[in-house]
Order: structure tokens, then sequence, then C-alpha cells
């Protein structure tokens, strides 16, 4: 049976949506001291804990969708499902299913033979007309929708919409930095957990949390700390959108 495949139309570049009209997202993102999620070759690894992989967990466990990027599936190869019993539990106790919608944004290729695709999980594609084709005739997804471009890629501001349309009003976002640094722009970034690892890569290649074009300083957008806490040599630091946002 084919995928199902949606278009949609395009907003106007740059144009935010206001929170009613979105997902509430959640960032979640394990770092180096130097704010590099790999090495510069993109290699990544997972260099947090255990103590911050439960954590990791306890967010997706709390989400209707877990967003990711194309490249951070093709370096990680599988999703963060939620493993834990007690919130599988949880999760049917609200009414949710036992794992939260995947949902992956790119408009390149990706392998088939990836361990994600045996995973027992509910899979969606965001993507352009061109990676719909793609996957068409295929089984891997069970929703594919195909999402108006703009000069900086995916349209943002559309995708978020559609999602909050198909019933998610929760998504934690796990990377990698060019979506989150897109999200960034769009001012869609509500809350952001950041694990800070004891370790110092470096390099001018290595990926950061939030990459792309970036903000001017002025234009910074702020965020108010809610929680600090350190686990033997890491430190989880809790934001939240600043009350001074519009």
């Amino acid at each position: 049976m084919a995928i199902p495949v949606e278009s949609a139309s395009s907003s106007p570049l740059g144009v935010g949506v206001a929170p009613r009209d979105r997902p509430h997202l959640t960032v979640v993102v394990a770092t180096s001291l130097d704010g590099k999620l790999a090495d510069g070759t993109g290699a990544r690894g997972r260099f947090g804990s255990r103590a911050d992989r439960a954590a990791l967990e306890s967010h997706v466990a709390a989400a209707d969708g877990v967003l990711m990027g194309g490249a951070t599936l093709r370096a990680e190869g599988t999703a963060m499902r939620v493993i834990d019993p007690a919130k599988i539990q949880s999760r049917r106790d609200r009414g949710l299913p036992p794992q939260p919608v995947q949902i992956i944004a790119t408009q390149g290729d990706l392998d088939g033979a990836l361990p994600f695709f045996q995973q027992p999980v509910p899979r969606w594609l965001l993507t352009d007309e061109a990676g719909v084709d793609r996957w068409r005739d295929r089984r891997e997804f069970d929703q594919a929708i195909a999402i108006p471009t703009t000069a900086a890629g995916l349209d943002w501001t559309c995708a978020l919409s559609i999602l909050r349309q198909r019933g998610l009003e929760r998504i934690a976002v796990l990377g990698g930095g060019r979506l989150i640094g897109a999200l960034l722009l769009l001012d869609a970034i509500d809350e952001l957990h950041l694990t800070l690892c004891p370790l110092l890569i470096g390099g001018d290649r290595a990926p950061t949390a939030a990459d792309g074009p970036g903000l001017p300083l002025a234009a910074a957008r702020r965020l108010d700390l809610v929680s600090v806490q350190q686990i033997d040599e890491e430190v989880f630091l809790s934001y939240r959108r600043s009350r001074n946002s519009p």
C-alpha cells in the first residue's frame, strides 16, 4: 500500500506563527562544553551519559511527536523511542499511543536499510515534492507530506501549522543544528533542555546546536532559566521562552 501524500500551500518567508497555530516545541540536546553536537567530520556518537539518556527519554515520553532532520537520522540510524514500561503505561493512561510519532524532515534521500525503519514506531516524513516522489510507492513512512520550500529550505511556518492541524500539540526537537537554527529564526522554540557534557571538541566545521545564518545580537532570542542540575560531570539546564518574548 502506498503511503498517503499531501501538498501544502506556502506561507511568506520569515513570517512566524502564533503559538496557538503551531505545536509547543521543546528542543532537547546534549552538547560539548563548546557547544558542539559532533566533531568536524560530522561523526556523532552519543556522548551523553546514562542520566542524559534517561532525561531525553522523559522528554520523548511527554511528546506527541519527535522531530529531527535527515542528517541526524543518517548519523544516528535510529529513533529515540520510549523504552521504560512505566513511561509507556503513563502514555497509555493519558490516552496516547505507546510511542510518539517520529517525524523526519529532509529534502535529501534516506537509506531504507537504516535500523530506524525496522523500529516499532509511527513514522512521518516532511519533505519537498521531489522527496515525496521518491517515497510514493514505498512503505517505510506512514505519511509523507510535501512542504513548500523557500530559499532557506522547507517552509517551517507551513510545516508547523500542518503538524498542529494533525493533532500534534507537543513536539520534542532532537536536532540537528540546521533544523534548530531554522526554528530559532522563526522564534518557534518554547523550551530548551540542554545537557552540557564534559568534552571540548573545537573546530569551525563541527556542527553546533543552532546552525544556519543565525541572528544579529540585537535580535537574539532570550530564554528564562528554569532549573540547573548537576549529575556527576554533566550539567542539565532547562530554559523556557522568555516572559518578555512577544
